[in-house]
């Protein structure tokens, strides 16, 4: 258990501001080696500023983050490429000539430093990255020509070819139909187990990964609530939360209206 107690992430009194608006206040939270967190709250909690704050991407504007054994607040430190990103999935031009294989290198470019020319070394993590979301065939395949799910494992496997400690997912099922989000997580869930990588997953799809995560955290703007699922899904707190948007259904189906996606 010692090295559980590990905190790899470690938010402690942190906030997040933009001119004007605090996206996220007062947050201390400790990410364990090894966990499976699932990131949920309204839109406009601050999930996708606690992701950019992970990636570095945005400092506190008072108290710390420190990531790894790493308390640089500048943030841009080699340590980034050891955190696996799988952004929103935007569209792909079907006609876009990229391969699967040159798609999933691009994950050895943060680890190799921009100017360094990819190996044979590269190339093999590069395949073994694909091997592991099960897409290894489809190397020479356009990335355009494959399903939305296809394309989403191929971006996984980008994010895997930078060897990461920690995988964070942002929203990874938008867009795919219910039995393909449904293989995505099992996927994410294998590779979590196989590869004892550290998840932090953002979705609105409460009840996908309620039975999964160890621990989901609930934000509004403020670290809402962080725990067990079973802690953290009680229809009070979801109530306060989500107010009228939330609807509890007899077998605990957790229903929230107020997906629009802006994209």
């Amino acid at each position: 258990m010692s090295l559980r107690s590990q905190a790899i992430i470690r938010f402690d009194h942190a906030t997040f501001q933009f001119p004007g608006v605090v996206a996220l206040e007062d947050v201390s939270l400790d990410i364990h080696e090894g966990e499976f967190i699932g990131v949920i709250g309204p839109n406009g909690s601050g999930k996708t500023t606690l992701c950019r704050a992970v990636l570095g991407l945005m400092p506190p504007t008072s108290g710390h983050l420190r990531i790894f054994d790493c308390a640089c607040d500048k943030l841009r430190c080699h340590h980034r490429a050891r955190i696996g990103y799988l952004p929103q999935k935007g569209v792909v031009d079907r006609h876009f000539p990229v391969t699967v294989l040159e798609t999933v290198m691009m994950g050895r470019y943060g680890a190799l430093g921009l100017f360094a020319r990819p190996t044979k070394r590269d190339r093999d993590i590069a395949v073994e990255a694909l091997a592991h979301v099960g897409m290894e065939g489809h190397r020479n395949t356009g990335l355009g020509q494959l399903s939305g799910g296809q394309q989403q494992r191929v971006f996984i496997a980008r994010a895997l070819a930078q060897q990461p400690k920690v995988l964070l997912l942002d929203e990874p099922t938008t867009g795919l139909d219910i039995p393909t989000q449904h293989s995505v997580i099992d996927l994410v869930q294998k590779l979590h187990n196989e590869l004892g990588l550290t998840v932090l997953l953002i979705t609105h799809d409460i009840n996908m990964i309620r039975s999964r995560v160890d621990r989901l955290v609930l934000l509004k703007t403020r670290l809402f609530a962080s725990g067990p699922p079973a802690e953290v899904l009680k229809p009070d707190i979801l109530r306060l939360v989500y107010g009228k948007d939330v609807v509890i259904t007899a077998h605990d189906t957790i229903l929230v209206e107020d997906y629009h996606h802006h994209h």
